[in-house]
């Protein structure tokens, strides 16, 4: 059951202290202790680890919710297995120590530290990132808020005008008076929200000639070709090649699934983008709903590839059409449609070979 692992950790993380529980191979807490946030504080939760197991970093397996930041970082920096843990796998471990719904941090130290000594093949284990990818996420995502801020200033600019255009008939139709300034102050907004417009839009142009220069980093990176053989499709090349996958899309990809991604796992990417749908069964009763657990870029981005594939690609333009036509609405052919192309990345990826619409893989998983 302990695959390797001989003694298990939880950490209730929080801003200023965290609570860390260590269990043994038993289930038997060995020792509790809070530390502080900050170098230090971090340095010394590692020290009383090795201390009090007096084993190698490799054989402690530490759970926390956050599968990012700090406390993960240094944990896998000085060797420890980190795995990440869903709040809501979290609160439902939570029942097998109380079911009256009592909480505070050393009980769900205690209960991160036993669920990963029970149940550790249920997370997902955390590794080293590649500096690239990790510079490749912030910008894609800064790139995701410089769009979002775009769009709200440039409705801003639209709603000025519309209040303008619509007073300009009824006062050219009779003479109004109008107080003073009123003018002025609209030019002074417009001109003000423009500023800002130009000033956002300079940054996205940034963002996306970063997002490029990375990618293009990345693809370098992948490795060199052994003398004497065949030259391998690259990963970045492979993903660019397939239907409705453009600079944002490929950046969320890679920033956002990188280990799905390096494992191939067709199953691991459709859940993680909402694509694969959940099924409740019980007696007679059998639904299927859309998957609302799930991460919300990865979710965007997967249907905008979908969107913009059913334009260029004959295949998923007959899926999309076929599905329509059964009664599926618009979103629910879109991940249809999705789930088809996740299918078809991996098996690229799998044989590292480019993108063919008439490849017998394609037109099966179609």
């Amino acid at each position: 059951m302990t695959n390797g692992a001989r003694w298990f950790v939880g950490i209730d993380w929080a801003s200023a202290t965290h609570q860390v529980c260590l269990v043994d191979a038993e289930g038997n807490i060995t020792g509790e202790r809070a530390f502080p946030h900050g170098g230090a504080g971090l340095a010394e939760l590692c020290a009383w680890l090795l201390a009090m197991t007096n084993a190698e970093p490799a054989v402690i397996a530490v759970a926390i919710e956050v599968p990012h930041g700090p406390i993960v970082e240094t944990l896998l920096e000085r060797g420890f297995a980190v795995y990440a843990v869903n709040p809501k796998q979290l609160d439902r471990f939570r029942d097998r120590f109380t079911v009256a719904g009592a909480k505070d941090d050393r009980r769900d130290a205690h209960v991160l530290g036993d669920a990963v000594r029970t149940d550790r093949h249920c997370f997902r284990q955390i590794g080293a990132e590649d500096a690239i990818v990790i510079e490749l996420r912030e910008w894609s995502r800064m790139a995701e808020d410089l769009q979002q801020e775009r769009n709200r200033l440039a409705n801003r600019v639209r709603e000025q005008l519309w209040r303008s255009a619509d007073a300009l008939p009824i006062l050219r139709q009779q003479p109004l008076t109008v107080a003073a300034g009123t003018t002025e102050a609209a030019c002074a907004h417009i001109r003000a929200v423009a500023a800002r417009l130009k000033l956002v839009n300079r940054q996205i142009k940034e963002a996306h000639r970063r997002l490029d220069t990375l990618c293009a980093q990345l693809a370098e990176g992948e490795g060199e070709t052994p003398p004497g053989q065949q030259p391998e499709q690259r990963d970045v090349t492979i993903l660019r090649s397939l239907p409705g996958v453009g600079r944002v899309v490929l950046a969320t990809l890679l920033a956002e699934a990188t280990e799905p991604l390096r494992r191939r796992s067709y199953h691991a990417l459709r859940t993680l983008s909402g694509v694969a749908p959940v099924t409740r069964r019980s007696g007679k009763r059998c639904i299927v709903i859309m998957r609302q657990a799930c991460h919300m870029r990865l979710r965007s981005a997967v249907y905008h590839w979908a969107r913009v594939a059913i334009q260029h690609d004959k295949l998923s333009r007959r899926r999309y059409t076929e599905l329509r036509k059964r009664g599926h609405s618009h979103g629910r052919a879109l991940r249809s449609v999705a789930d088809r192309l996740l299918a078809v990345a991996c098996a690229m990826l799998n044989r590292r070979t480019l993108f063919d619409p008439d490849h017998d893989s394609q037109r099966i998983a179609a």
